[in-house]
């Protein structure tokens, strides 16, 4: 909803009329600060300790189990198919359950997927990672999946792509489909907890509402932006290209041209800010069992604050990811952090660069001077300010 116009100040006489610029920029200056303002907002909460502990849990289960079957090198897998967990939350039961399954279904594909490229060439992994990222984005348009876009999926196809040594196809896809299946009915018993029932229960559109152009447009646009980062990434000379490509896509799937502006600049001040958290964490000796333990932690807080501000959450989502990195394949701790800084820097600015080049006409209307004439008191052609949904990834 637009903000209330604070009304004028009574004219007693003693103040001065200010001159035309100084009201021009008084027009100016509250749309800045309002954005600012949103930028670092913290939005109110919505019951979030629900879907966080369910996720959290999906998380755990299946890291204990490989955990106590002494098989660390599985936990990738069956990491991935539980963020199925992530998608349709606070959604009705029946559209979770439906939702969960075809996010699992992609998941599990990108999991198999992944396998299969283990030991090919960095070029084919990224060059594979960059067209999945613009067929997933397509099929979670296409369906309503939220978080939108196809961040999850570039993470599962490029990092386990990238092993040097995968587990064969049928175990990957196998594991990570039991994981998924687990979170789909764990998805479903929550309903017992009255996520989805009472309290605040998130919109399901009936229909993506696009055009055919307008999808296959959709997912060009991931397409370009992941292409760039990966082969700047490559060129970088650093690990983990694909942490680019993911960084590349996040903006994108914001609902507007500002929420997009917002997330890229969320993802790079939020990630330098969980690399220094990790560097904190990894500066003390930890045991597989350590990270697990601290990967659930930082899982459930991660989801307390995802939909509040993405920054913040963001603070748990980097070292997150960064301990499940040192579970599959450990390296060097300075390398990695390095890597994760650059990486996503490049990535995001990338997608912002695709953001802008790829404006409608509209956008581009409202960016320009237009924008800034606006007489005092003219409705703002934008339409009602909105604030972004819950960002991902």
């Amino acid at each position: 909803m637009r903000r209330p116009q604070r009304p004028p100040a009574p004219d007693d006489g003693r103040t001065p009329a200010p001159p035309a610029a100084a009201a021009h920029d008084r027009e100016v200056v509250p749309d800045r600060v309002s954005t600012l303002r949103n930028f670092f907002a913290l939005h109110p909460a919505q019951r979030d300790h629900l879907p966080a502990a369910r996720i959290a849990l999906s998380v755990a289960v299946p890291l204990v189990a490989v955990m106590a079957a002494g098989r660390a090198d599985l936990a990738i897998y069956v990491a991935f198919g539980a963020f199925t967990s992530i998608y349709a939350r606070l959604e009705p039961t029946r559209a979770r359950a439906r939702h969960q399954s075809q996010a699992g279904v992609l998941l599990t594909l990108c999991v198999a997927l992944g396998a299969l490229l283990s030991g090919a060439p960095e070029a084919v992994v990224l060059a594979v990672t960059a067209v999945l990222a613009g067929l997933g984005a397509m099929a979670a348009a296409y369906w309503t999946l939220r978080p939108a876009g196809s961040v999850f999926f570039i993470f599962a196809v490029g990092a386990i792509g990238s092993l040097e040594d995968a587990a064969p196809v049928w175990q990957a896809a196998a594991l990570a489909a039991a994981s998924a299946g687990f979170s789909v009915a764990l998805g479903l018993a929550s309903r017992w907890a009255g996520e989805g029932v009472t309290g605040p229960v998130a919109p399901v559109p009936e229909h993506h509402g696009l055009s055919t152009g307008q999808l296959w447009a959709h997912g060009g646009r991931f397409l370009a932006a992941t292409s760039v980062a990966g082969a700047l990434g490559m060129a970088s000379g650093l690990s983990h290209s694909y942490w680019a490509m993911g960084a590349a896509a996040a903006p994108i799937a914001a609902p507007d041209l500002e929420a997009r502006m917002q997330r890229g600049a969320h993802r790079m001040v939020g990630t330098l800010g969980g690399v220094g958290v990790t560097a904190a964490v990894l500066s003390v000796p930890l045991q597989q069992w350590h990270m697990v333990a601290l990967v659930i932690l930082f899982q459930f807080l991660a989801e307390m604050f995802v939909g509040r501000n993405y920054s913040l959450a963001l603070l748990f989502i980097t070292p997150l990811a960064l301990l499940m990195t040192q579970l599959a394949a450990p390296s060097a701790p300075g390398e990695l952090l390095q890597a994760r800084a650059v990486e996503t820097v490049t990535g995001a600015v990338c997608g912002l660069a695709v953001v802008h080049l790829t404006r409608s006409a509209a956008e581009r209307g409202l960016s320009g001077p237009s924008r800034r004439g606006r007489r005092p008191g003219a409705p703002d052609p934008r339409g009602p300010r909105r604030t972004p949904p819950a960002p991902r990834g």
